[in-house]
């Protein structure tokens, strides 16, 4: 079968079957400390074939210690590829056990590093599971398939927003009465946006940035069929913009998407780039609520 699928954001899983071996896989699974779920012993009891695990919490930023897992340095990530064996050119396809999830953040991580190709596994390992594909258990070989090649990144500034850029842009909507500057979209649930219900880290308050509006990150997906209930996929574009427009998104304007930490935020930007928006109008606050409820000269409203 051609690779036609290559530069698709999302790929099912009779595709990546089919493809197994055209691709570079990876389990990007990552749980809330309060699950008490280990990804990485979930993956070595099982996992798809030739997948590698990608450690959210480790590939990250370590001079923002307070911060859980911020954007690595191109050079760190570049070094995690070359131990997985991937070059600049392949297509990776990467999924998590929640279906559509923390595999969304490595997506993003990939697109601001400048790769491409790379694909969401539509369903993660619930859908792999419902089709009965294998699995495999134990760690797979890290022996690099391109041994004498380097990776580069490519880092794409555009797509990351960091806390100066926010502040800036919440002072440009409030002297225009949200009129101006990008449009800050929060994947929290809505309780924790309107500062009812507390934030999962002590201390941190709850609540959301001035003209900011919301969109649960939950509200993205939708189970596949009455079936399989537990497997939860991607609503359809047209679902997608439908939900962002009741919550008084408008599509000609650019976005920031956030969240707590970083993560389902960047569901909110694959739901996104599947309903058709344009790339270079959205991007991503890496530090999320916690970075920005972390900093006392930060305005949080609630409401």
């Amino acid at each position: 079968m051609a690779n036609s699928n290559s530069s698709k954001i999302l790929v099912s899983a009779p595709w990546l079957h089919e493809n197994l071996k055209r691709v570079k896989v990876l389990d990007c699974s990552w749980f809330l400390p309060f699950m008490n779920r280990n990804p990485k012993e979930e993956f070595i009891n099982g996992h798809i074939p030739g997948a590698q695990f990608f450690d959210i919490d480790g590939i990250k930023d370590e001079t923002k210690p307070d911060l859980p897992h911020m954007l690595p340095p191109p050079e760190l990530f570049g070094a995690n590829m070359d131990k997985f064996g991937i070059s600049n050119d392949d297509h990776v396809v990467v999924y998590d056990t929640a279906g559509v999830g923390p595999s969304c953040r490595v997506f993003w991580t990939f697109r601001a590093m400048g790769h491409t190709r790379v694909s969401v596994l539509n369903g993660g390992m619930p859908a792999w599971g419902m089709h009965n594909y294998q699995t495999e258990s134990d760690s797979p070989s890290t022996s690099p398939s391109h041994p004498s090649h380097q990776y580069i990144a490519h880092p794409v500034r555009e797509l990351v927003c960091d806390y100066t850029q926010l502040v800036k842009n919440i002072g440009l909507l409030k002297t225009s009465t949200g009129a101006e500057g990008k449009q800050i979209v929060d994947a929290r649930p809505n309780d924790r946006f309107t500062g009812k219900a507390p934030e999962f880290r002590p201390g941190l308050s709850s609540g959301h940035m001035p003209y900011a509006l919301n969109v649960p990150f939950t509200e993205m997906t939708t189970a596949i069929d009455s079936k399989h209930p537990q497997v939860t996929v991607l609503k359809s574009p047209e679902e997608i913009r439908q939900v962002f427009a009741s919550a008084g998104v408008d599509f000609h304007r650019s976005i920031i998407t956030t969240c707590g930490s970083g993560v389902t935020a960047a569901v909110l930007y694959v739901a996104l780039l599947h309903a058709g928006v344009d790339e270079h109008n959205l991007t991503l606050y890496d530090g999320s609520w916690t970075e920005y409820a972390l900093n006392p000269h930060s305005e949080i409203s609630k409401n």
